[in-house]
């Protein structure tokens, strides 16, 4: 019979008590006799949050507040409960924190049984001394900035603005302070915590891998490893069933030693897809230990059968000599996508957020999430939503925007990481791609004579990780990656790139002439509306931008350091660049701002569209705030929707027609067919400012392709605003063109997406 593989609970109501000085208590006795007060919270939380259910603090998120909050990074916080543990024969119950942030010590009825060091991954510990009832789990936090300054600091490690005391530290690097979020270090139980009971004699991983696939058959590899007594008499055997709707298998093999492998062959597999592309097939697979013949113990999961390979080159050039592209199953992907931030600047408030977050990248249109580097890794949850939906996710190791160190015992910290990472999130048919930082390598490039191919953690760390745990998905060392030999080309010679640039008018020969054939990274600032804005800036400060609130929530983390103080000027100029002037009052501009994030965020998406193969997908920054700002997210920190994400939910569909910038007297109207169908589409396009028709007609969108419908006179000469509508087997649609130069008159612009589309 199976051995009880149960769990005890140990989320909700905990207590906790702080001090600015250390202390040294190892039972709850201890803890009070120092006189220490001790206050109710919840796990999973963060110190700061409980801080204010308490009354101790103000809203983090609102004005000024959450810089007063830096005295407290240097506390110590206590996190305490009982329990009871009810005996499970045949079983071992271990301790499992799923995330401590960030350097912890934990007592058991005031025994140490053991440390945590990484915020990022999980920690599993004995319990060590544990009795049936009543017993007291005490964790100590100790300051994360205290533990950083046990640091050497050499010339040869660099770190973005303020964030030095970040780079040896394992915790979120945004945490200390980015130009997205704010400087909110935090402590806590952020992550579940609960006590596992684990069999003596069980399945300890498995991981099973599609070796290769096509719609005729698939051959799967399961890797496993096991406890198992010693009793050479035993016979142990691993039987695997799956089944996905009529397609099933079923394999039994004799377990020689606790680690081996198994094979499996499936006949006319259902085959998993991204979004668009064709079902999400997903196998329920389970896999039984055996014990001379008896059932001992059981794992179930879910496995998506499909092919991916990422093609790239080195290098581009103007001719397009160069490539950047997603295959899924043989077939190349387009990608519409977005980069994936914090769900929240305190994580404990992520698991709230992250469902319905997810559900506007399904509105969306999103194919592709790139989870970017500064943030942590996502839970299980978000993996299982993206299997199931086909969306793809781009997985950025934790590391972003510096040198880190490369000494061994560093080393050694990001092994231990990446394996526990790896190991949890590699049995996922969306993950498609490991990247190895954000930004990194181009911190080298930045500095003239340092080369990122001496980085060892994305050379020589990761990849020996990923050989031995994950070796079949594709490693990109960075985001963008400059190798050898893109080391010796200009840098907008990188075919998968970060286009920031100047962040001038949005139709800037930096956009239009970017040689780039897949941007995962490329944005546009856009205002919050007054309505979010009056929930986080002060009512004195809301008129005129620029004063402290406006900078700190832009965000510039560290008042007086001129870290991105420029942040609101840009959004300022974007408006005059577009619109000639800047408004005098907050509610113009406000709309001013989306309407020019809008059209930038459409025309970058319509810019990779209408260039379908020769650009082969753009990741926009972004779809959502972590915390209350004015930044490049389309649904502000309050799910309040800015225009633009309307806009890109209407150029991220799978067919899409739209005008391709002119080329001398004459506009391409094209259609853009993501679908594998050749599609009958009905169009026309009708100019709003004089009320006429000035295209017209009917074509056959080649599937896959980029069709051209018509050639359509252009004239630089007066601003117009072009509706374009169409209807196929897919449905109708609706989009529209701005025609003309800036600057635009804001009332008519106004006038004109009101008529359109209602906003």
């Amino acid at each position: 019979m199976f051995t009880d593989r149960s769990t005890l609970d140990l989320n909700g109501s905990w207590s906790f008590a702080w001090s600015l000085t250390p202390a040294e208590p190892t039972t709850i006795a201890q803890l009070e006799q120092s006189g220490l007060r001790a206050l109710d919270c919840q796990v999973p939380g963060n110190f700061e949050l409980d801080l204010q259910k308490h009354g101790l603090i103000e809203e983090p998120f609102h004005g000024m507040n959450i810089t007063g909050l830096r005295q407290y990074e240097g506390a110590h916080v206590w996190y305490f409960r009982t329990f009871d543990l009810p005996p499970h024969p045949g079983t071992t119950p271990v301790l499992v924190l799923e995330g401590v942030d960030c350097f912890a010590e934990v007592y058991l009825n005031g025994q140490h049984i053991g440390s945590c060091a990484n915020m990022l991954i999980a920690h599993t510990l004995p319990l060590t001394g544990a009795r049936a009832e009543g017993n007291e789990l005490l964790i100590h936090i100790r300051p994360a900035v205290e533990e950083a300054r046990k640091f050497d600091y050499p010339p040869g490690l660099n770190a973005l603005g303020s964030n030095y005391d970040a780079i040896h530290v394992r915790k979120a690097p945004h945490m200390y302070g980015w130009d997205i979020m704010p400087r909110a270090v935090s402590a806590g139980l952020w992550r579940p915590v609960r006590i596992e009971y684990l069999p003596d004699e069980r399945i300890e991983t498995l991981f099973l891998d599609t070796m290769s696939c096509s719609a005729r058959e698939a051959r799967l590899t399961l890797h496993f490893r096991a406890r198992l007594g010693s009793e050479v008499a035993n016979k142990y055997e691993l039987e695997i069933t799956g089944s996905c709707g009529d397609s099933t298998f079923h394999q039994k093999t004799v377990v020689l030693f606790e680690a081996g492998r198994a094979f499996v062959e499936i006949s006319n597999p259902r085959l998993w897809w991204p979004r668009n592309r064709g079902p999400q097939s997903l196998y329920n697979v389970t896999v039984v230990l055996l014990k001379n013949g008896q059932p001992i113990d059981r794992a179930q999961f879910r496995h998506g059968i499909r092919s991916l390979e990422l093609r790239r080159t080195s290098t581009t050039d103007n001719t397009g000599n160069g490539e950047f592209c997603f295959l899924v199953n043989g077939e190349k992907v387009f990608i519409h996508g977005s980069n994936w931030v914090p769900a929240d600047a305190y994580h404990s408030r992520d698991a709230e957020r992250i469902p319905k977050i997810l559900e506007l990248v399904l509105d969306s249109g999103c194919n592709m999430l790139r989870c970017w580097g500064g943030n942590v890794y996502e839970p299980d949850c978000f993996f299982d939503f993206c299997d199931e939906h086909g969306i793809l996710i781009w997985q950025d190791f934790a590391m972003a925007c510096g040198y880190y160190p490369k000494d061994d015992a560093f080393c050694k910290v990001l092994e231990t990481e990446a394996r526990a990472v790896v190991r949890r999130l590699r049995q996922h048919p969306s993950l498609a791609l490991w990247a190895g930082d954000n930004e990194c390598d181009q911190a080298y490039y930045w500095i003239k004579g340092a080369s990122p191919e001496a980085n060892r953690l994305t050379r020589e760390v990761l990849p020996r990780v990923l050989q031995a745990e994950d070796p079949r998905r594709p490693y990109l060392p960075s985001s963008p990656y400059i190798d050898a030999e893109a080391l010796k080309a200009d840098e907008s010679r990188l075919p998968e790139n970060h286009l920031w640039g100047p962040r001038d008018y949005f139709k800037s020969p930096f956009y239009e002439q970017s040689l780039a054939h897949f941007a995962s990274e490329m944005g546009y600032h856009g205002c919050p509306s007054p309505e979010s804005i009056k929930k986080f800036i002060s009512p004195a400060k809301l008129w005129p931008p620029g004063n402290d609130e406006w900078l700190l929530h832009a965000t510039s983390p560290v008042p007086g350091v001129n870290l991105y103080d420029y942040r609101i000027e840009l959004m300022s100029n974007q408006i005059r660049e577009m619109f000639g002037r800047v408004p005098d009052n907050l509610d113009d501009f406000a709309f001013q701002s989306q309407c020019v994030q809008a059209e930038a965020k459409k025309f970058f998406i319509e810019l990779f569209r209408g260039a379908k193969w020769r650009r082969t997908g753009l990741l926009w920054w972004n779809l959502m705030d972590g915390w209350p700002q004015f930044s490049d997210a389309v649904v502000d920190y309050y799910f309040n929707k800015k225009l633009a994400y309307h806009f890109i939910r209407r150029v991220q569909q799978p067919v899409l027609v739209m005008f391709r910038e002119s080329r001398g007297w004459n506009h391409d109207l094209v259609v853009c067919n993501d679908t594998r169908d050749t599609l009958d589409l009905r169009y026309t396009v009708r100019d709003l400012a004089h009320d006429k028709i000035i295209a017209e007609g009917q074509c056959a969108a080649a599937p896959d392709a980029v069709t051209l419908a018509q050639e359509v006179p252009y004239t630089r000469s007066e601003a117009r605003f072009l509706v374009i509508e169409w209807s196929s087997a897919q449905g109708k649609g609706l989009n529209h063109y701005l025609s003309g130069n800036p600057p635009f008159d804001p009332t008519h612009y106004r006038q004109w997406i009101s008529q359109v589309y209602g906003h």
